[in-house]
C-alpha cells in the first residue's frame, strides 16, 4: 500500500471502530474522494455487530486540516454536497461516536468533528472554521450544528472571521469536551472507549436519538427495554456488586 495516497483507514478492534484520516502530504485534508467514500465505510460498520462505538482521528500529529481545495475545483461536481453528506453520514452513526483530535482541526475537519457525539482533544491543538477565507457559504447544516455546541456568538465568530482558537478556547466554548495533556490522548480515549462499551447500547441509542431532537419514540424505546431485559440486568448486577451482562445490541 502506498502510505502517502490520500485515504481512509480503518480497523476494529475489542468493539471499537476505528477511522483515520490519512493524507500526510496535506495534513490529513481530505479530498473529494475521501468526502465520497466515507458514507460508505460508515454505513458498513454501522451494520457490523463487533462495533459498539467509532473513534474518528487523523494520522500523525494532524487530525485534518480541512478539505484539499484543489480536489473540489471540478466546475461539474458539487463539493458542498460531498461534505454534507459525509457529515450527516457521521452524525447519524448509531453508535457513540468521538473525534480524537490532535495538531490542526480546521474547516472540514471542524465539521467532521462536530459530527462526533463527543470530542478528545490533545493541549496544543488548532480549530478554526474558514469558510470566510474562501468566499464559500457555509452549509446551513453544519452552522446549525456548530452554533448547538458553541452557542451562536462561538459560532459567528469562527464563522466571521476564519480565526484559529487554541484548546483552552475550545473546552469553554464547548467545541471540545475534554483536553489532555501533551502525550495522553490515547491513554485516556483507550479508556473512554473501553467504559463505554461495558455500558447499555440500549440506553446510548435511545440517548442519542432523543439528544438529537426525536421526540416521538418514547414508547418504542420503553418496549425495547421491557424485551431486552437489559434494565433487569443492570439493577441485578447493581445489588450483586457484579458487571452487568447487557444483551441489547442495534440492528442493521
Amino acid at each position: 500500500m502506498d502510505r502517502t495516497k490520500p485515504r481512509l483507514e480503518h480497523t476494529v478492534a475489542d468493539g471499537v471502530a476505528t477511522v483515520v484520516i490519512s493524507n500526510p502530504a496535506k495534513r490529513n485534508a481530505m479530498t473529494a474522494p475521501m468526502w465520497s467514500a466515507l458514507p460508505g465505510l460508515l454505513e458498513r460498520l454501522a451494520v457490523d455487530p463487533a462495533v459498539r462505538m467509532l473513534v474518528l482521528t487523523g494520522a500523525g500529529n494532524t487530525f485534518c486540516a480541512g478539505a484539499d481545495i484543489s480536489s473540489l475545483r471540478d466546475p461539474a461536481g458539487d463539493p458542498q454536497a460531498l461534505t454534507v453528506a459525509a457529515e450527516e453520514s457521521l452524525a447519524a452513526f448509531p453508535r457513540p461516536t468521538l473525534a480524537a483530535i490532535r495538531g490542526y482541526c480546521v474547516g472540514g475537519g471542524s465539521q467532521l468533528a462536530a459530527a462526533c457525539d463527543l470530542r478528545f482533544a490533545e493541549e496544543g491543538a488548532s480549530f478554526g472554521v474558514t469558510p470566510a477565507k474562501l468566499g464559500i457559504v457555509y452549509p446551513a447544516s453544519s452552522t446549525r450544528r456548530l452554533v448547538a455546541l458553541t452557542g451562536p456568538a462561538t459560532a459567528k465568530h469562527l464563522l466571521f472571521s476564519g480565526e484559529l482558537i487554541d484548546t483552552a478556547r475550545a473546552l469553554r466554548t464547548g467545541l471540545v469536551d475534554e483536553v489532555l495533556p501533551a502525550g495522553e490522548l490515547d491513554k485516556r480515549v483507550d479508556a473512554y472507549v473501553r467504559t463505554l462499551a461495558a455500558r447499555s447500547q440500549l440506553t446510548q441509542a435511545a440517548a442519542k436519538e432523543f439528544a438529537a431532537g426525536r421526540a416521538d419514540r418514547d414508547a418504542h424505546w420503553a418496549e425495547q427495554a421491557r424485551r431486552s431485559g437489559d434494565t433487569a440486568e443492570g439493577v441485578a448486577a447493581f445489588l450483586e456488586r457484579r458487571a452487568p451482562r447487557f444483551t441489547w445490541t442495534t440492528g442493521p
